[in-house]
């Protein structure tokens, strides 16, 4: 069989694209910051596994640059209000169950989620069902009822 027919094996796997979310792109600053870093950390990336020769490299990082260059692209920066009395994204809320427990969140971008860190994505149920509240009201949560008792406006340091 002539060779010319044979599918050559480049050596580099085909990697998925990494899924978009389908939501808004609220991003607090502190994430559109992130978003930026690592932008421009895979552009040397890629320039480097380019310049290395290393396939599997250059398209792990192209992939990771395609995805975090459009989530720059669509990124709509929200800042918390000066002044309000209501949950929005990039607030931190206290909040405390009927046994006393508290428990703090910051609502955040969906990139910049880290529940074990206290940020959670705005479009997560436990966010969605925040947003709006004030101090006082409570909220039903999976975990139970609890309560806001604070909310802090000041947006978190990057």
């Amino acid at each position: 069989m002539s060779r010319a027919f044979v599918k050559e094996d480049s050596g580099a796997e085909a990697l998925p694209e990494r899924p978009v979310s389908p939501n808004r792109n609220l991003v607090t600053r502190r994430g559109l910051a992130l978003i930026e870093a690592e932008v421009e950390r895979l552009r040397e990336e890629l320039a480097n596994a380019s310049g290395q020769g290393d396939r599997d490299g250059v398209a792990r990082a192209s992939r990771d640059l395609r995805y975090w260059s459009a989530r720059r692209a669509s990124a709509e920066p929200v800042d918390p209000p000066a002044a309000g009395d209501t949950v929005t994204v990039g607030m931190a809320v206290r909040l405390v169950d009927e046994d006393g427990e508290e428990r703090t969140w910051r609502i955040v971008g969906e990139d910049e989620a880290d529940p074990k860190a206290g940020r959670i994505a705005w479009s997560a149920p436990v966010a969605r069902a925040l947003l709006g509240k004030s101090v006082g009201e409570e909220v039903t949560l999976p975990t139970g009822t609890m309560e806001v008792v604070a909310i802090d406006r000041e947006p978190e340091g990057f």
